[in-house]
Formats: C-alpha cells, structure tokens, sequence
C-alpha cells in the first residue's frame, strides 16, 4: 500500500535525524559483562595492569589494601599492603614493575604525598623510589616510552598545580617539563602514540567546578595543545588507551555520578558516545587486559560512597 506523501516525507526526515544523530555518535558501541566482584568495597582508588593481572589499590575503604585481579580465572587475591595508607593516588607499570605515585595520606586529613613506590610481582614487596618533586593527591599519571608522567593535582598549600614531572624508573630520577596549561585535579591520563592525554577533572577540588578540557603534551617538542572538550564535564574519572582511542569513564558532579563512556579519535579530534556503564560510579580504576577494559571499584553515588564492582567493557 503507499503512503501518503505528507508520511513518506516525516519518515525521511525521521531516516536523516538518526544519521545525523550516529555521525555524531550515539548510544552505539561496546558491551559489558560483570566480572568477579572485588573483595572489598572502595572508593578513591587507583590500579594498573601488570603481567596480565590488574591491582586496585589503596583508597577510601582500602588504605594500604592492594588486590590482584586475574582475568582468565576471574579471582581475586590479597597481595602485599603498601608502606602507606592512601587515597586519590595514580598508578602505572612500566616493564615488569607497578608503581604508585603520590595521592593524599589516609590518616593525616588530606596531607598531599610525594611518595613513590614501585612493586614487583615476583617477589610480592615493595620498595621506595626518588620522590615525587611536587607533592600532591588527585593527581593523575600515565606511560610515555618507558617513562612516567605525573601531572596536576592539588599541592600541599591546598590548591591546584598544574606540574608535569617525568620519572625515568631505570635511573631512579625525576626532571620537570612544560605545566600542563590548565591546573586541576581529579583528571585522567592516558597515552598514546607517543603523546599524553589529560581530559576533565575539577578546580579546587569542588564537583560543581567539573571541567570538559581536554589537553594533550607532546614530549617530542615539550608542549601542549587544546584538543576538543570533553563532551561531558565530569571529574573523579578513569581513562584508558585502547584500539587507538581514549576512552573515559564515569565521574561525579552535583546531580550524581555518571556513568558516561566517551571515546576520543584522535585523527579527526572528535568524540564519540559507547556503550554506558551499567553501575555509574566515581573514583574508579580502569585497566585494559587483552583489549578488554576493567572498570573496578568506585561510589555509585557522590563523596564518600562506596563500591566493590567489577564491570568488563568490550570496546
């Protein structure tokens, strides 16, 4: 039977807005499964993949508790606690090592560290490395070539920085490069080829400041670029390289907690919307483990929440 003209036309229109709407990314990509829950409820955490196992640690709920996940058996087990009790501290492998950096101390009202320790799965112990130069908590870190990168947070006076400080592991040593542009704190980091990712996070420490910036340093020249914001303003977040994008998750804000996935592509400058999460949370830890990413532990609702979760999400 055919339609009326007046209904072919709204139906065409109706065809254009959906293509639109997935060109500028809609609700489209990526799955999630739950995965064995972690042993213990926290918030404020951080963690990193190391030899094909994924380490929450410290935070709120936690203190100096580290935890190994491993994917393939989907178990959980106690490893070795940190030297310190922390929260709000960043965490990265490089080689065959894990390290922790910075964060706030858990029993000394929010004081900024500039602790570094280095963890070695062998022999389940940890050791401390050169210190951070600029203490801080809220910071955020990631991998560039073998090196560290720590940057922003918030300092002992209280107040947002915006340094970027490299560690080099083998030579136990720390050397200053360029500030980020815009200082803040509860951020993410990623890298990926070659360059360093900072997205979101918040001024002062205060959710209802959550920023969508979004900057990007490359080491190569010792300097940073603007790339498009964030579509969602948010802060108390995680973020991962994988299959060549950076991916974002959850956070908090005045209204609650996010559960928001966003993908950044770099050769266009453009993000796009996946899949979201399925337990909206902040501060959280993300991991990739064979092109999979591990979203653990964090609050399902704003402050001082808590959360033992552990969701998969295929990219």
């Amino acid at each position: 039977m055919a339609w009326p003209e007046r209904r072919v036309v709204a139906v065409g229109l109706a065809l254009g807005l959906l293509v639109v709407a997935g060109a500028a990314g809609g609700q489209g990509g990526g799955s999630w499964r739950p995965a064995a829950p972690l042993p213990s409820s926290r918030t404020e955490v951080t963690g990193a993949e190391l030899e094909g196992r994924i380490y929450v640690i410290g935070g709120f709920g936690g203190a100096d508790r580290v935890e190994a996940y491993d994917p393939k058996a989907d178990r959980w087990a106690l490893r070795a606690p940190l030297p310190t009790s922390l929260h709000h501290a960043a965490a990265v492998a490089v080689a065959d090592r894990l390290y922790v950096i910075g964060g706030y101390h858990a029993g000394l009202r929010w004081s900024a560290l500039d602790s570094v320790y280095e963890y070695a799965a062998s022999t389940d112990h940890w050791r401390e490395r050169a210190r951070l130069p600029t203490p801080r908590g809220a910071l955020a870190a990631a991998v560039v070539e073998e090196r560290i990168y720590a940057v922003g947070g918030v300092g002992t006076d209280g107040r947002n920085t915006g340094a970027l400080e490299v560690f080099d592991a083998a030579a136990n040593r720390w050397e200053p490069r360029a500030p980020m542009p815009t200082p803040r704190d509860h951020h993410a980091a990623a890298a990926l080829d070659g360059k360093l990712y900072v997205v979101g996070g918040r001024l002062d420490g205060n959710y209802s400041r959550n920023l969508a910036t979004h900057e990007v340093y490359d080491p190569s020249r010792n300097a940073w670029v603007a790339r498009a914001p964030l579509p969602t303003a948010r802060s108390g977040i995680a973020a991962v390289a994988v299959g060549g994008r950076i991916l974002v998750f959850g956070g908090e804000g005045p209204g609650g907690t996010f559960g928001e996935v966003e993908a950044y592509e770099p050769d266009t400058d453009r993000w796009v919307t996946l899949r979201p999460m399925p337990t909206p949370r902040h501060g959280l830890a993300a991991a990739v483990h064979e092109g999979r990413v591990y979203v653990i532990s964090g609050g399902p609702r704003p402050g001082g929440s808590f959360s033992s979760a552990n969701e998969v999400f295929t990219p």
